[in-house]
C-alpha cells in the first residue's frame, strides 16, 4: 500500500523548533521530488519547500527562507523539514508530497499534521 505519513506537529511557542517527518512506504522515494506544502485556516494551500531527487537541490518559499531545512533519507525512505524560529504565520496543516521524476503525474499526498504556534 502506497502511503505517505506526516509526523513531528505539535504545539510549540514562537521561536521555537519542530523538526516535521514524511515517511514513504509501498514506494521509493529515490526517484520522487518531494515537497512539504501547508493549509492556514482559510488560506489557500502554499508550498513551503521541496527536495530534488536528481541532486538535492532544494526550494524554499521566501515566508521559509533562512529558518526551515528540508532533507531526505532515502535509506529511511524519509523526509524531514526542519523548522526553527517559528512564529504564529507559520501555524497551518503540513503536507508532504511526492512526484515521480520520470511520470509526473504519478503523485501522494499525506494526511497531514498540524502545527500551531502559541504562546
Amino acid at each position: 500500500q502506497v502511503q505517505l505519513v506526516e509526523s513531528g506537529g505539535g504545539l510549540v511557542q514562537p521561536g521555537g523548533s519542530l523538526r516535521l517527518s514524511c515517511a514513504a512506504s509501498g514506494f521509493s522515494i529515490d526517484i520522487y521530488a518531494i515537497g512539504w506544502f501547508r493549509q492556514a485556516p482559510g488560506k489557500e494551500r502554499e508550498g513551503v519547500s521541496c527536495i530534488s531527487s536528481l541532486d538535492d537541490s532544494t526550494y524554499y518559499a521566501d515566508s521559509v527562507k533562512g529558518r526551515f531545512t528540508i532533507s531526505r533519507d532515502n535509506a529511511k525512505n524519509t523526509v524531514y523539514l526542519q523548522m526553527s524560529s517559528l512564529n504564529p504565520d507559520d501555524t497551518a496543516v503540513y503536507y508532504c508530497a511526492a512526484r515521480n521524476i520520470f511520470f509526473p503525474k504519478v503523485q501522494y499526498w499525506g494526511q497531514g499534521t498540524q502545527v500551531t504556534v502559541s504562546s
